[in-house]
């Protein structure tokens, strides 16, 4: 379809893409700001999930200083912020023993006391019903799929809801060629990796000057446990085995609600070995003789996974350009030692939405919200991402063990020190693509078979997140080369989407005499996670969005 497509237009003040946490306390912002000031505000909230929620997953301990700068009465209200934590637990985990570390001396920000468990994808669903109660018009299945521009140059909004485009690229009977919505500010709250935050990125060099954006991805399940196995409140919090020193991650499990353990495992995407999978590990993970009893008679209900930022405070782009704000996890907010986010992504909302209220109230509109960047810089999340800048370079090039060590005592020092550090501020080094290794210079990895009761294979494993495509579309994973996969990425790395994806997406298919290689898309699979766009090796692969409200429904995530 390369011809010029006529479009309806519809006009807000503020267009967000983007139902997760950033987006909607933008949304309700603006509109306590006009409430407050008595005048109006239109706001539109585009979700590419079926609903608010969707395609929302994370641990999640939740620290609710962002929520509470939003909504001060929140519990009033009833946001879904169910179980206080009760204890942390800490475990460096051997092949087959543990090594207790909660006695350690932890920085008080790494303890979760005061914070919550809960599904962040419930709380955005709440957060949602109120925002609506506010007047915020809120459109999921309506996929952001395009940036529009006005004639000089500046973000005048985005094409959404494009449905019905055959997978030969042709209009089918059902085709709608979607609606521009236009704004006088765009907010882009993607989460990870997003397609447009990429596109804007590359345009206007939002990453000049700064360090690489670096990633992990996270994979979570949710279960549902015997009595016995529970107790509510519990985070615990592993390190080691099955990872070997130099390869950066860990695990998270969470007790909350009624007898749900929230159990996970994150893979720092700069790893070296091509044979490493990311969903292998977690389920050998979960068969170690510290992690098999929690689990054991219980039934897993869920599963889903996504990237996480890790490149933290000097891995931050430029957070506006002409017409519009990145969000959250579209700038990286991400607070690695931590393990959270969601907090700085409320705040960041909020602090755009009192940026962009001040430009339209005083007749401005397309323009750069400088202002924006100049209240993060002067906010508690850049004050929390510098103090702890260090952790994830340390880590990467000092293994897990002494990296940790190094890590903790930097960030405490920084902590202290109003941000001083002794190695001032760490590089991240090569991209997460770049750092991949070369085949030959590694052995495959036999991982053992799914036993179908705790640990499970991944098309048993997505049919669990209720990952859905319609097959009549173009695949939304395109690839820049067709023949990089088989003619360069199996030679050279031993073609790593295959292992890296935790959904299936990708194969390597072979005749019957083992003979002739093949690149299979099954992006039918495709749990929206985009690590194939992040840790290709080649970067040829590229997440787009695809049509509708497809991809996962993650419940309770």
């Amino acid at each position: 379809m390369s011809e010029v497509v006529e479009r309806e237009a519809m006009e807000y003040d503020v267009v967000i893409v983007g139902a997760g946490p950033s987006g909607l306390s933008a949304a309700i912002r603006l509109k306590q700001l006009a409430e407050a000031a008595g005048t109006e505000i239109s706001v539109a909230v585009l979700e590419k999930g079926s609903e608010v929620g969707a395609h929302i997953l994370s641990g999640a301990v939740i620290d609710p200083k962002g929520i509470s700068e939003l909504l001060p009465n929140w519990k009033e209200l009833g946001v879904p912020l169910e179980t206080a934590v009760t204890r942390d637990k800490f475990l460096m985990l051997g092949p087959q023993g543990e090594l207790d570390i909660s006695w350690a001396p932890f920085p008080k920000w790494m303890l979760n006391h005061g914070n919550y468990i809960a599904s962040l994808g419930n709380v955005c669903r709440w957060l949602g019903q109120h925002a609506e109660a506010l007047g915020v018009e809120i459109y999921p299945g309506m996929a952001a799929s395009e940036v529009v521009y006005n004639e000089d140059g500046s973000v005048k909004g985005v094409v959404a809801g494009v449905f019905g485009i055959g997978k030969d690229g042709e209009p089918t009977g059902d085709y709608q060629p979607g609606i521009e919505l236009h704004a006088k500010y765009t907010f882009i709250g993607e989460g990870v990796r997003g397609s447009l935050s990429k596109q804007l990125q590359a345009k206007f060099n939002l990453q000049d000057g700064k360090d690489a954006q670096k990633f992990g991805i996270g994979i979570k399940e949710l279960w549902q446990v015997p009595d016995a196995n529970f107790e509510s409140g519990l985070t615990q919090h592993t390190f080691g085995w099955p990872l070997d020193n130099q390869t950066g991650g860990g695990s998270f499990m969470y007790h909350f609600g009624d007898n749900y353990v929230a159990i996970g495992f994150v893979v720092h995407l700069n790893y070296k070995n091509p044979f490493i999978s990311p969903f292998d590990e977690f389920q050998r993970f979960k068969q170690h003789p510290s992690i098999r009893p929690y689990l054991e008679g219980g039934k897993r209900i869920a599963y889903g996974a996504r990237a996480i930022t890790e490149g933290g405070y000097q891995s931050l782009p430029q957070l506006y350009f002409p017409g519009g704000v990145l969000l959250g996890c579209s700038a990286g907010m991400v607070n690695v030692p931590r393990i959270k986010g969601s907090h700085n992504a409320v705040k960041s909302g909020m602090l755009a939405a009192e940026a962009a209220f001040e430009a339209i109230q005083g007749g401005r509109s397309g323009d750069e919200l400088k202002s924006y960047e100049e209240a993060y810089n002067g906010s508690w999340i850049a004050k929390e991402l510098k103090a702890v800048r260090n952790f994830k370079p340390l880590w990467s090039k000092f293994g897990t063990v002494p990296g940790l060590v190094l890590g903790g005592i930097d960030a405490i020092m920084a902590n202290w020190f109003g941000g001083w550090s002794p190695w001032g501020t760490l590089k991240h080094g090569k991209t997460d693509a770049a750092s991949t290794g070369l085949a030959k210079d590694y052995k495959p990895i036999v991982y053992p078979k799914p036993d179908g009761v705790i640990s499970f294979d991944k098309l048993s494993s997505v049919f669990l997140s209720s990952t859905n495509h319609d097959e009549n579309q173009p695949a939304h994973l395109k690839l820049k080369d067709p023949s990089v996969p088989i003619e360069v990425n199996l030679p050279k790395y031993g073609e790593p989407a295959r292992l890296f994806c935790p959904a299936g997406v990708y194969e390597v298919l072979y005749d019957e005499q083992g003979q002739n290689p093949k690149f299979q898309i099954n992006f039918q699979n495709c749990v929206h996670c985009k690590t194939c766009d992040i840790k290709d090796p080649s970067q040829n692969i590229n997440w787009t969005t695809p049509q509708g409200g497809d991809g996962p429904n993650y419940p309770n995530m």
